[in-house]
């Protein structure tokens, strides 16, 4: 039997059901697949009509040629379009952050490259934070551009007034169309004021243009932070991090109102960068376990940050768990975040030398990049994930040589400790770093 439903979700015994609950079977009914208890992996390139006249109808909603009729829905055409597996995914994944719809993508860069083509043009500034993913960064400083998008970056913990006025001062307030933040960003964990920079967008919004925020929330995931909830418009995922969770796919996410979402999608569709069933499929058996996942290496993140903010030769940890001698930073993680979440940044003493020996010498954490996986990884920023950012840019962001960004797995955090101690072992700080 099916649950009773409303605008909000599923409910029993007058209580809407959890995200986790909703989990396990939201969307698909046994009946559509000999009674399997899993949805199958619907693995084709297009989909039979029942007569013409359907696939008339089916494609007229698609290209949008006429509004639906009451209780009409676009039937399967072709899996660049929909595709039960994604269809059933997304209903899922929407209701971590309370969003009407959402859009999975083939990685998280087809998430932020056709989220921004569909809602920016020719003349529009995009406003964002900084540091972001190197990827992002280079997408927006480097391709945005011969589409003719301006940018214009700020720190992530500069003070909203402080942003105005550097918009101001720009001369281009009035091409403001999107406020991109990361947050916490990547790879310091510095955070940014979603509220802030809703009301600041609401601010440069006009009756003919809505200034739209996006969030990647990808650090948090859709456990620990809900950007929706503090005035985002849309948020976005590297879908291969904690939503997928195993290191084993490559994917990416938005959501947000259904007016945006029917504009990324319709963008997607003609990208062509959806992902594929059998990503859809992976990504469902991921979510089911997502929050015991979370959980789990948030735990162990904490017991590994204490260790490493006492260890002599740690010059500076970045955690959300210790932000108690920044009160603006502090501030707002207790608006915005339910937890530090499983990354952690630090500067070793010294600078390439010693974090690249530590590295080397790492031997239960594997040296990769990507995070929110399962097994406990680590890499070298400024070398490898954000490498294509600028030197002068990376010292005023804050990556320095001497930084190492490792995501905490699930195995347990003393046996991570025990490894981290071992490889520190080898590095010999230089004698200036000590004094």
């Amino acid at each position: 039997m099916q649950l009773p439903e409303d605008q909000n979700g599923p409910h029993l015994n007058g209580k809407h059901l959890r995200p986790e609950s909703l989990m396990m079977s939201y969307g698909y009914n046994p009946e559509w697949s000999e009674m399997a208890v899993k949805a199958p992996i619907y693995q084709t390139s297009t989909f039979v009509f029942k007569n013409a006249e359907e696939g008339k109808a089916f494609f007229e909603l698609a290209y949008g040629l006429r509004e639906k009729h009451a209780e009409e829905q676009l039937g399967l055409i072709y899996s660049r379009l929909n595709n039960p597996d994604l269809e059933i995914l997304e209903n899922r994944l929407r209701f971590w952050d309370g969003a009407d719809e959402a859009a999975v993508f083939a990685s998280g860069m087809a998430a932020i490259s056709t989220t921004l083509l569909a809602l920016l043009k020719p003349g529009d500034l995009i406003l964002h934070s900084e540091p972001i993913y190197g990827g992002s960064d280079y997408y927006i400083k480097n391709i945005l551009p011969k589409f003719g998008v301006k940018s214009m970056g700020f720190r992530a913990n500069t003070p909203i007034e402080e942003v105005e006025q550097m918009l101001e001062a720009s001369g281009m307030a009035d091409k403001l169309a999107m406020v991109y933040l990361e947050t916490p960003a990547n790879p310091t964990n510095h955070l940014v004021d979603i509220e802030a920079c809703a009301a600041m967008a609401r601010k440069h919004s006009t009756s003919d243009k809505k200034v739209v925020v996006a969030v990647d929330n990808t650090f948090l995931g859709p456990v620990f932070s809900h950007p929706l909830k503090h005035g985002a418009d849309l948020v976005l995922y590297s879908a291969t991090k904690y939503i997928g969770g195993h290191s084993d796919l490559i994917a990416g996410a938005c959501a947000g109102p259904a007016d945006l979402m029917k504009q990324i999608k319709g963008m997607r569709t003609f990208m062509g960068s959806m992902a594929s069933p059998w990503t859809g499929w992976m990504l469902m058996r991921s979510l089911e376990t997502l929050k015991i996942r979370m959980e789990c290496q948030a735990r162990g993140a904490e017991v590994v940050a204490e260790y490493l903010k006492e260890h002599p030769k740690v010059d500076q940890i970045y955690f959300l768990g210790y932000l108690q001698d920044n009160p603006q930073q502090q501030a707002i993680y207790d608006k915005q975040c339910k937890a530090a979440g499983s990354m952690i940044s630090f500067d070793i003493k010294g600078g390439e030398k010693e974090a690249f020996t530590f590295l080397n010498n790492l031997k239960l954490i594997k040296l990769a990049v990507s995070l929110g996986g399962t097994e406990s990884l680590a890499e070298h920023p400024a070398s490898m994930t954000h490498s294509d950012i600028c030197l002068a840019d990376r010292a005023v962001m804050g990556i320095g040589e001497g930084m190492i960004r490792i995501s905490v797995g699930v195995e347990h955090p003393e046996d991570i400790i025990s490894d981290i101690a071992q490889a520190l072992e080898k590095v010999a700080v230089p004698v200036e770093a000590e004094v």
